[in-house]
């Protein structure tokens, strides 16, 4: 008894350390987005800012219709293409999960394939630039990513631990194809579409580059670009000749709006995580392992 109770103990104390090692980032961004710029300078980076200093969010904020018209944008495209996205990859996934679907490995080989090799991009981006005509629209932030084949092949590996007896007596009893998706397949891999639905959801947040690709338009930039767009311009004002003439180095809030930029892009996502937290690690392990 003494002896298991030491190894808990031993055990615990390495996860707690392990987890206060993961946090420690978070709260290192957090504490330096409200640092002043000359404490900062003068005393480096600090878990507890000296004096707390607003000139970070200040300056990302100026323009503070901009932003939230970018979450608008960020929020719309979230919610579109990770519902789309969803419907799409299970559907496909589900497909490739029963062993009575003829086509299951030519499909299962071309899946794998585009995961490892694609058209490239300058003849992608003349499909949808040039002849979908998609170009700033709010389509062309959604459709690339709507059929993830990473996502397909784990939703599959996880489907396939649904019972075929169960589709079998469904089947028995009337249903059509249609039903048992919608009734039966879907309910049973709540899990596995949650963790999916989870990375889908991260991948639409995090996008940057295709609004960089295709948006020209001004009110059609999402979030994470827009943050990009002004770190840009923070670092073309500290490396330009303007800084010792009339801004000044120290007075440029170059790390704390680093940070408070970093702050607004993640504050969303860890507010969502908790509600994904039940089905993730089930639906994420159950999808890893080989049937």
């Amino acid at each position: 008894m003494k002896a298991s109770l030491i190894e808990k103990l031993v055990i615990y104390t390495i996860f707690i350390i392990f987890s206060f090692t993961c946090i420690l980032p978070l709260i290192a961004i957090i504490s330096i987005s409200f640092s002043n710029e000359m404490d900062i300078a003068l005393k480096g980076y600090r878990l507890i800012p000296h004096q707390i200093d607003l000139s970070g969010y200040a300056f990302v904020l100026k323009k503070p219709m901009m932003i939230l018209n970018a979450y608008k944008i960020s929020f719309i495209v979230c919610a579109l293409g990770t519902a789309l996205s969803i419907f799409i990859v299970s559907g496909i996934a589900y497909s490739l999960s029963r062993h009575d679907f003829k086509l299951r490995k030519q499909l299962s080989f071309y899946v794998f394939f585009i995961m490892l090799f694609n058209g490239g991009l300058v003849p992608w981006y003349m499909l949808i630039a040039k002849y979908l005509g998609l170009k700033d629209s709010i389509w062309v932030l959604i459709l690339p990513y709507l059929a993830g084949p990473w996502f397909i092949l784990v939703l599959r590996t996880f489907m396939r631990k649904i019972p075929i007896e169960l589709i079998e007596s469904c089947k028995i009893d009337g249903a059509n194809e249609f039903k048992i998706y919608f009734m039966v397949v879907l309910p049973l891999s709540k899990s596995g579409l949650a963790a999916i639905g989870l990375f889908i959801l991260l991948q639409y947040w995090n996008d940057w580059w295709l609004s960089l690709l295709f948006i020209e338009k001004d009110g059609m930039i999402p979030l994470h670009s827009m943050l990009y767009i002004i770190m840009g311009d923070i670092q073309f004002l500290t490396n330009s000749y303007l800084i010792p003439s009339t801004i000044g180095s120290t007075d440029m809030p170059r790390e704390s709006s680093r940070m408070a930029m970093a702050v607004l892009a993640a504050g969303p996502m860890l507010c969502v995580f908790p509600f994904f937290q039940e089905y993730f690690a089930k639906g994420l392990t159950m999808g890893m392992l080989k049937n």
